[in-house]
């Protein structure tokens, strides 16, 4: 009888190296593929796609290796939209659409073309079953390394051949393996950036990729309409921001409100970005069925990748609007991002894109 086929996707990082170690320990006939997403004017390689560093790990592993081209693809699914929305005054989070509209979707392909069973990758969360035959994402053991929120996209029928091994490990206990494993990435360090921004300078790429006019300067405003001073188009800031506003109030002022149809940034105090609700559209059920107007839900809530989830109720709205009232408010809910929903045992439900 045949061992079990994966394709594992590699980026050339410890998390990757050590799903495909685990897999090809525990018997199955791994695959190492790495899906080619960004090369930087530079030449350089997104921390997604390593390509040097993925091939040698697979050599190590004595596992097959191929590298997939899915440039065009991820500039038309990612690039241009995360360009638009920063142009619109929402502040994106590409990592969740790439998850879904990408790297599952072209990894699923090779598996289907290499008569693979299973796709792997090295995500802190784990896929589970749950009632009424749905499969879910459950957060990572180690919240320190949870990416259960970035994963809230995927479907039914992706998750049914997603296998995730680090979802019950600490990133400690998998540098550990690592080394056990005479893997060279063991002490590589985490990328802590967008793939593609690997610097965090937004602006700069946005001006690097966009292919319209750039939104031009426009008033910084108080709450009544008040002119507090100029900013540098919109597309250079984000709900919650603070640093680089260079205006003088006299007491701490952030970025409360984007409006890209006046061109003009709302200012307001701490206090002001605090809210008990958000309103959320293109909505995913995961470990639920999709939700009827009227209908409530007693969960937790999450508004971005490192907030703590939140005791909140959850009530669907006509035109597949959810809305989340949250018990304690929460802090910057900037519109772009996504709200994610768990219950208490930290499976995800659904999730949104904040409006």
């Amino acid at each position: 009888m045949s061992k079990p086929r994966v394709i594992v996707g590699m980026s050339g990082g410890v998390d990757s190296a050590v799903t495909a170690y685990l897999l090809k320990t525990a018997g199955y006939d791994v695959i190492g593929m790495t899906l080619k997403t960004w090369v930087g004017e530079n030449g350089a390689e997104s921390r997604c796609c390593e390509i040097s560093d993925a091939q040698a790990i697979c050599g190590q592993l004595d596992i097959p290796y191929y590298v997939q081209n899915c440039l065009p693809e991820f500039r038309e699914q990612i690039i241009k939209p995360f360009v638009q929305e920063y142009l619109c005054g929402r502040t994106p989070n590409p990592c969740v659409i790439c998850n879904c509209a990408v790297k599952w979707k072209k990894l699923l392909e090779a598996a289907d073309a290499m008569q693979a069973d299973f796709i792997a990758t090295g995500h802190y969360a784990s896929v589970v079953q749950m009632p009424a035959d749905r499969l879910t994402v459950q957060k990572g053991a180690y919240s320190q390394k949870d990416q259960s929120y970035m994963l809230y996209r995927l479907t039914q029928e992706q998750l049914a051949r997603t296998m995730m091994p680090l979802g019950r490990l600490s990133k400690a206990e998998v540098r550990e393996l690592a080394k056990y494993a005479g893997i060279s990435v063991a002490d590589k360090p985490d990328s802590q950036e967008i793939c593609f921004v690997p610097d965090g300078e937004y602006a700069d790429f946005i001006e690097g990729n966009v292919e319209q006019a750039l939104p031009p300067d426009g008033d910084f405003t108080d709450e009544s309409g008040a002119v507090l001073g100029r900013h540098h188009g919109i597309y250079r800031y984000t709900v919650g921001q603070r640093r680089g506003l260079g205006i003088a109030a006299g007491k701490p002022a952030y970025v409360q409100k984007i409006d890209a149809a006046s061109n003009r940034i709302v200012l307001g105090d701490a206090a002001a970005l605090l809210t008990h609700e958000v309103y959320c559209h293109n909505l995913c059920f995961m470990g639920i069925p999709e939700m009827k107007p009227g209908e409530q839900l007693a969960a937790e809530a999450k508004i971005r990748y490192h907030h703590p989830a939140q005791a909140a109720v959850c009530e669907m709205q006509e035109h597949r609007i959810l809305r989340i009232r949250f018990q304690e408010p929460v802090r910057a809910a900037a519109p772009g991002q996504s709200a994610v929903v768990y219950d208490n045992a930290g499976h995800v439900l659904c999730g949104g894109m904040i409006r």
